[in-house]
């Protein structure tokens, strides 16, 4: 129903106003009327603002995404003040109001106002997606549905925290790297603007033939001068063109597919796959999500389409009747030790526990590959960059060594 304001005259006379929901101006009329008060003025009211849209004109396209931080601080609070018995309106309020983040502000603000118009807290932040995904609502549903709510923000708390962990020790990892390769390119950039052309103009002087590699060199450095732009576009409508098609389904499934066959760093994005994959079906299963349910949950949870379509199979062939453990193993996802757990779990009812191990497990050998993958990359970087100063050597000191002898044969 609408809301209306009227102005209208009491029987003794007086002006009276007031704001009355109806279905249409008649429908208030009638109302007025059987309170005996005659209507002078009736017009739709405006819709007050939710709290959230006050703020929202802040958020704009370049605001910072919700970090996945402040999830974690929010699932902790709200674990503790649902624990504590204190009303789920006013811990989300508390909340609003303390948050840093003007993207959750904004969210949590509109879910109060969801709330207060009678939507049960899954719904109103399903309406964040976001925010809070699929697998967060599906939690927080069953949660509102047996009557642990507060449980449910732990187990979020735990895995995101986890998944937090776990992006740290990437960055860690890739930090040095990420660094010798920049330094590398600036080094060359630098080399063929500044350097070389200093050794092309003193070979000119000495109109002395050049070895093959010396002339590449020279090549590559005019290229870099005088034709630079070249390579910049190329670079870039490639650049484009793999960011378009990675961003089609087609793209995406074949590169995620490939992500598992790099070398190094495959077997670490295969394992950390398993991990998520086990940690997320398991604390699926121990919500009480129904397995089909928790299945489509944990392919968009893996954040892979590839491993994502296997297990949206495996769910379809679990829907035409086949057990946990035969489309395990069909879909060709899972190692011998996932498979013996998924069997002994299916046998005993006791899968999400099982699966919590293996996830376990899988998260302590991502941990150990991390560490050690700076150990591993790094003679990689160290005969790259041999590789670059023989080169140089060959293309710049070689000739002057030439020259040299020939000026001392010439005495």
């Amino acid at each position: 129903m609408a809301k209306y304001s009227y102005t209208a005259r009491e029987r003794t006379g007086e002006l009276t106003e007031g704001v009355i929901e109806a279905t249409d101006e008649s429908a208030v009329a009638k109302l007025l009327l059987a309170r005996n008060v005659v209507p002078i003025r009736i017009e739709s009211a405006k819709e007050e603002a939710s709290p959230g849209a006050a703020i929202s004109s802040e958020v704009h396209w370049y605001t910072p995404n919700v970090a996945l931080e402040e999830l974690v601080i929010f699932c902790r609070q709200m674990y503790s003040l649902t624990r504590a018995g204190i009303p789920i309106l006013r811990a989300v309020s508390g909340l609003a109001e303390s948050s840093s983040s003007v993207r959750m502000r904004v969210a949590l603000l509109d879910v109060i106002a969801q709330l207060e118009r009678g939507r049960t807290l899954s719904s109103a932040l399903h309406l964040h997606s976001d925010i809070f995904n699929q697998l967060f609502v599906s939690i927080i549903h069953v949660g509102e549905n047996t009557g642990q709510l507060d449980a449910a923000f732990l187990q979020l708390a735990e895995y995101l925290e986890r998944e937090q962990e776990t992006r740290k020790q990437i960055k860690a990892a890739t930090r040095y790297p990420i660094f010798v390769i920049v330094a590398i390119v600036a080094a060359f950039i630098v080399l063929n603007v500044f350097v070389i052309p200093k050794f092309a103009t003193m070979f000119a002087k000495f109109g002395a033939e050049l070895p093959t590699m010396t002339r590449v060199l020279l090549s590559i450095s005019d290229f870099m001068i005088h034709r630079s732009y070249i390579l910049v576009a190329i670079v870039a409508i490639i650049g484009f063109a793999i960011y378009r098609y990675i961003n089609t389904q087609t793209g995406r499934y074949k590169w995620d597919r490939m992500k598992l066959r790099l070398p190094i760093v495959g077997e670490i994005i295969r394992r950390s796959l398993l991990a998520r994959f086990s940690r997320s079906f398991s604390m699926m299963l121990h919500s009480g999500v129904p397995l089909t349910n928790a299945l489509n949950l944990v392919a968009d949870a893996v954040d892979n389409a590839y491993v994502g379509a296997a297990i949206i199979e495996m769910r379809q062939r679990i829907e035409k009747g086949e057990n946990l453990t035969r489309v395990s193993r069909a879909s060709g996802l899972f190692t011998p030790m996932i498979m013996q757990m998924i069997n002994v779990g299916e046998e005993t009812g006791r899968v999400d526990e099982l699966l919590a191990e293996v996830a376990g497990f899988y998260e302590r050998e991502v941990d150990y590959d991390l560490k050690s993958l700076t150990a591993r990359i790094e003679p990689i970087l160290i005969v790259f960059v041999a590789g670059m100063v023989l080169v140089l050597a060959l293309g710049i000191f070689s000739p002057m060594w030439d020259m040299m002898s020939a000026i001392k044969g010439g005495r």
